[in-house]
């Protein structure tokens, strides 16, 4: 038969025959194939493998490239340029005049590398080693064996760490710690440092040599830096309007911070392509784009006026013990720039923070060290920093009458010829204790003029209540009253006061006094404005122009009309009446002969927390406009929480020193006295020449002045007199004559005449040989006295000289 072929098996048999010979026991047998299907699947894993990690990689690739371009791009600059900041010069800041206010300087930042320190340290004694090793049995000239050259590592670094403290005022052991440092390179000691010590310090790190020693030891490790500094050369005046800044040259406060992007600029850098080893290639690779310096910013204020309102101030602060600070502004009322504004006690910009009130800083170090005293501290600078003028509110009492009387004129609530009557007090249902006026037994009749001259409550209560509670909230917020005025300074705030839907006829009653609401000066002063300057609310500004460096005006500010309040006769009307509470009843505490100014003082009661948690203090404040028929410049001082027990009255604290600053402000800005017949005849007397006179001539000419004499010696001629030429003094006022050889001078000791009428204060004064000028109220109103005088009483002065005397009435009148 034929042989039979041999019978095939399919793939599967062939598996599962193959599977029997190569698995036994579990294990696959050694040197057998892997099956189709294996490496199919092997195949896949792989591949998915290959995708998975190219996706990856493509996600990686997209984050790199796209989403963190940015980033890599700077880590891949940062390697291959290093670039060197060139720091733009800040803005000037200047007054109206042209007078540097802010202006910055090129110092130092000294600073040292404590790697490089060490290695130099280690590099000398190497070099002690050398130096000792060549002199080593070496004999000199004299048969001695040569004592080697070596420096002491020991005391040069402490010779250096004591000159380095002394020159920059800091503990030895902050620059021991400094040299000492294990990780870093750059350790600054002291920012700031005026060139002349940063040269000193510079040439004696430069040039170390001990006496007796051919030596010289140089450290690059301790080197310097330009930096700048912002200095400020009026000192404290306008501080608080100034500003200062950071330790990093930002603005921090006042016109710094407001206008720090225009004044600061913008830095440039160069930049340069380095190698691996991060040294600099040639300068084809560098580029440079320069800095931009910074604005210069011309200001509205002027500094004459501004040192004028300062000074007024500050002696006013003083004399009345001020407890919670006192500011003023002056406004132009055609325009509403900021002529001159003042806080104090304010601050240094160039030390801002040293604490500049003396009783204050006492205080703070009666406290133990810690916590409470750094607190302490803190609300000291805070409170010294901020501009009371913009950042704080005050109730401003009777100086708000002038708000509700032109807008009762511009209703016609009112007329100008109306006849108002006091009886002391305004009853009002609702209320258990009526209003009371300050003067308890009531004013009786009284004209339109008269009752913003006896400043009467129930009066302006009558007028509120005609206006209503609508017109009158209508016009509080007309007059700017309940929003801030936008003036170009940081930290403005909002007024606090009765909303028309909070208001009753209690409510309206005090609001139209000025006893309820609270407003910020820059609110009061930038609405008495538009009382009169024919109606108009102007948008207050500080800053008149900025200017680039090649001279260009970038930004200019100039008048800007919000609205106009009320009408020019209304405004006129109101000039007329507040020109009268100067000048009624032979003129009041704020009157000048020879001036035309319209005024009202205000003195308003606030709450504070007492012993019983509730108690009083007092806000005296004035605010006055000249000249009263064409105003130019309006005024507002304000005094928070004078000293009651000493005074507290508007009239006062605070009009005295208004009109001193008045008195020297309009012939600055040239206005001079134009004086009635009447006040010719009252006119203060100037001294005259009298030295080398003979006595009968000088006799004649003083008395033909209205003057009297005093001859001290025989002489026929006068050698020397007091008051010197060109004293001012009253008429009826004595001139001491000395005559012939040197006479021992004649001295007087002041006495005590505040508070006196003036027939007693004369008396006293002439008793006393001491000569006076009385300004302020007529002498002869029974309601005059003394308020202030010029020298404390007990001082000793020479015989007949003058002392100044501020005449007034202490009450809420004016």
């Amino acid at each position: 038969m034929p042989e039979r072929p041999e019978r095939r098996t399919g793939s599967a048999g062939r598996l599962r025959a193959s599977g029997k010979q190569a698995w036994k026991g579990g294990r696959r047998a050694a040197g057998a194939k892997p099956s189709v299907s294996m490496k199919k699947r092997a195949n896949a894993v792989i591949l998915s493998a290959i995708l998975v990690a190219a996706a990856a990689l493509i996600v990686n690739l997209f984050k790199i490239m796209i989403v963190d371009h940015d980033e890599y791009i700077e880590r891949a600059n940062s390697r291959q340029f290093a670039s060197i900041t060139l720091p733009a010069a800040r803005g000037s800041i200047y007054d109206a005049n042209g007078t540097v206010l802010a202006q910055s300087a090129t110092v130092y930042r000294i600073f040292v590398d404590p790697g490089l320190f060490r290695r130099e340290i280690a590099a000398i004694e190497e070099k002690n080693k050398k130096v000792a090793a060549d002199s080593a049995g070496k004999v000199g000239e004299d048969g001695q064996p040569v004592t080697p050259d070596l420096v002491n590592t020991e005391e040069l670094r402490r010779d250096l760490v004591q000159f380095l403290a002394e020159q920059l005022e800091i503990p030895e052991d902050k620059i021991s710690e400094a040299l000492d440092k294990q990780d870093s390179r750059f350790v600054v000691l002291k920012p700031k440092v005026e060139k002349s010590r940063a040269d000193k310090i510079m040439d004696y790190v430069g040039h170390i040599q001990k006496t007796g020693s051919a030596r010289v030891v140089s450290l690059e490790s301790v080197s310097r830096q330009s930096d700048t500094k912002r200095y400020y050369p009026q000192n404290e005046l306008a501080g608080s309007v100034i500003g200062f800044v950071d330790n990093d040259g930002n603005g921090f406060y006042g016109l710094e911070a407001y206008y720090d992007s225009n004044l600061s600029g913008i830095d440039g850098k160069t930049v340069t392509a380095v190698d691996a080893n991060r040294n600099e290639m040639p300068y084809r690779y560098s580029k440079t784009y320069p800095a931009q310096d910074g604005d210069d910013i011309y200001v509205t204020i002027d500094m004459t006026l501004q040192t004028y309102l300062e000074n007024a101030i500050t002696d006013m602060v003083d004399t009345f013990q001020v407890a919670n600070r006192a500011c003023g502004i002056i406004l132009d009322a055609k325009t509403g720039a900021v002529r001159a504004m003042a806080s104090v006690r304010g601050f240094d910009p160039n030390d801002p923070y040293a604490i500049y009130d003396q009783l204050t800083q006492s205080q703070i170090m009666l406290l133990p060290e810690g916590d409470e005293r750094d607190k302490a501290v803190a609300a000291a600078r805070e409170t010294q920093w901020r501009n009371k003028c913009v950042t704080e509110t005050y109730i401003p009492g009777s100086v708000f009458k002038v708000f509700t009387a032109s807008s009762g004129l511009e209703e016609n609530a009112i007329s100008y010829q109306d006849r108002f009557f006091c009886s002391g007090e305004y009853p009002m249902a609702g209320k258990p204790e009526p209003f009371h006026c300050w003067k308890r037994r009531g004013h009786g009749s009284e004209s339109f003029e008269e009752i913003l001259t006896n400043s009467c409550n129930p009066a302006f209560i009558s007028i509120g209540l005609k206006l209503g509670a609508d017109k009158f909230s209508r016009y509080f917020e007309a007059f700017g009253l309940t929003e801030k005025t936008g003036i170009d300074l940081p930290g403005e705030t909002s007024s606090v006061y009765i909303s028309r839907n909070r208001m009753g006829d209690i409510e309206l009653a005090s609001s139209s006094f000025g006893q309820t609401n609270s407003l910020t000066p820059i609110e009061m002063v930038t609405g008495y404005a538009a009382v009169v300057n024919g109606g108009y609310l102007l948008q207050p500004y500080v800053v008149s122009k900025i200017v680039d460096k090649d001279g260009n005006v970038v930004q200019s500010n100039s008048k800007t009309v919000r609205r106009q309040v009320i009408s020019e006769e209304t405004s006129a009307e109101m000039r007329r009446a507040l020109r009268a509470v100067v000048e009624n009843n032979g003129g009041s505490n704020a009157y000048i002969k020879g001036y035309k100014i319209g005024g009202k003082s205000g003195t308003a009661q606030k709450v504070v927390k007492g012993v019983n948690e509730r108690d009083w203090e007092y806000v005296a404040s004035y605010c006055c406009f000249a000249p009263a028929d064409d105003p130019e410049i309006v005024m507002l001082i304000m005094a928070d929480e004078p000293n009651r027990k000493i005074d507290y009255y508007g009239s006062s604290v605070v009009v005295p020193y208004s009109r001193s600053i008045l008195e020297k402000a309009l012939p600055y800005l040239g206005y001079y006295p134009e004086y009635s017949a009447e006040e010719q005849a009252k006119l203060d007397v100037t001294i005259p020449l009298l030295i080398d006179a003979g006595i009968e001539d000088a006799k004649s000419r003083l008395t033909a002045m209205g003057l009297k004499c005093d001859v001290i010696g025989d002489g026929t001629s006068v050698n020397s007199q007091m008051p010197i030429t060109g004293s001012v003094v009253s008429k009826g006022s004595t001139v001491l004559l000395y005559t012939g050889t040197k006479n021992e001078e004649q001295k007087t000791i002041v006495p005590f005449v505040v508070g006196k009428k003036m027939s007693e204060a004369q008396e006293l004064l002439e008793k006393a040989g001491i000569n006076y000028v009385a300004k302020g109220a007529a002498a002869d109103r029974s309601d005059v006295k003394v308020l202030l005088q010029s020298v404390p009483a007990g001082t000793t002065v020479d015989k007949w000289s003058v002392i100044n005397l501020d005449l007034g009435s202490s009450d809420e009148s004016g």
